[in-house]
């Protein structure tokens, strides 16, 4: 690495891990951050004001207003992404990435931190080919770009890392950091507890905290750069999956019936196929081709997974109960 500051470029930087991972940056090395955003007022947990910090306040499909900063960049990192509109999903999550590389300037670039998102990867992390059959835009859009990243010319400088389930930030929405999607709904998922404790689910998964995912994506960006040393991955780009060791959805349940202070009764009724399709019908749930197939699926789990332990640092939240803690979940509704 070079003698002067890093000059990191974080795109999403007002999302819930893009200002874990700005913060703790800033809170630990002496890296000139450069921050990619829609919305400066978003940015609650650093500065916009401190010395080391600059904004790049835009669209990230439209990157001219910022090329100068983005030919500056040591190493960037990121984060950003869209769902739910099919046209934007593929102009952001495919478009945009080629158009951030093209701007990046070889001589100076020594590493790319892409997110993806786990649900693309089986369990040996290749690529799924129901992503691309069967996924939702944002899923399709996700396995196209990493198809895409194998063949660019900065494959041995990018490392993709595949959050698993993401959690963050207060159910209250109070503290500095936003609150992940995962994190919101744990107050409304508690309000269905009544009944989840009654049914018994064959499934499982990882999860992983914001703080977690900022601390492995800071040790990358802080540590000298080398291509793909993962055995066993055949591919330029490295691939590591963000997580914790798996869950059941039965112990899932368990622990928050625990933190809940909640009685769990001892026999529950078995989610099988049949009952889940009586369940979204009368429900009322509308699923799609990928609903389906991750019903089918069940375990959502990989090997390796790459926790903060692996790079040998200590995770912020390694069990269910620290996430349930750090949330603020109230014990009673």
């Amino acid at each position: 690495m070079s003698a002067t500051p890093a000059r990191i470029l974080i795109t999403g930087a007002s999302g819930c891990v893009g200002q874990h991972i700005a913060a703790l940056l800033l809170r630990e090395t002496d890296a000139q951050l450069l921050l990619w955003l829609r919305d400066a007022s978003k940015l609650t947990a650093v500065p916009a004001d401190h010395p080391r910090i600059t904004l790049l306040v835009g669209d990230l499909r439209d990157p001219e207003p910022h090329r100068a900063a983005i030919a500056s960049a040591t190493r960037i990192i990121h984060t950003a992404t869209a769902w739910g509109d099919p046209e934007r999903a593929q102009q952001v999550n495919v478009v945009a990435v080629k158009q951030m590389l093209a701007a990046a300037d070889p001589s100076v670039l020594e590493q790319v931190v892409y997110f993806s998102t786990a649900s693309i990867l089986n369990r040996d992390l290749e690529l799924l080919p129901e992503a691309m059959a069967y996924g939702t835009e944002y899923i399709q859009t996700k396995a196209l770009c990493l198809q895409q990243l194998e063949q660019h010319p900065l494959a041995q400088r990018i490392v993709a890392v595949f959050p698993t389930l993401v959690f963050g930030g207060r159910v209250d929405s109070s503290g500095p950091f936003p609150t992940s999607y995962l994190t919101a709904g744990l107050k409304e998922g508690t309000r269905w507890l009544w009944l989840a404790k009654w049914l018994r689910a064959d499934a499982s998964f990882h999860f992983i905290h914001a703080a977690d995912i900022a601390r492995v994506c800071v040790h990358l960006a802080t540590n000298p750069h080398q291509s793909n040393p993962e055995v066993g991955q055949k591919g330029a780009v490295r691939r590591l999956v963000l997580g914790q060791p798996s869950v059941t959805v039965n112990d899932t349940v368990k622990q928050l019936c625990r933190w809940r202070r909640s009685w769990l009764p001892p026999v529950g009724i078995d989610l099988q196929g049949w009952l889940i399709e009586g369940l979204i019908k009368l429900l009322r749930i509308e699923v799609n081709a990928w609903d389906r197939f991750s019903i089918r699926q069940r375990h959502f789990v990989h090997e390796p997974i790459s926790p903060p332990e692996r790079f040998g640092l200590v995770s912020h939240a390694p069990t269910l109960k620290a996430v349930f803690e750090d949330a603020g979940l109230p014990h009673r509704g």
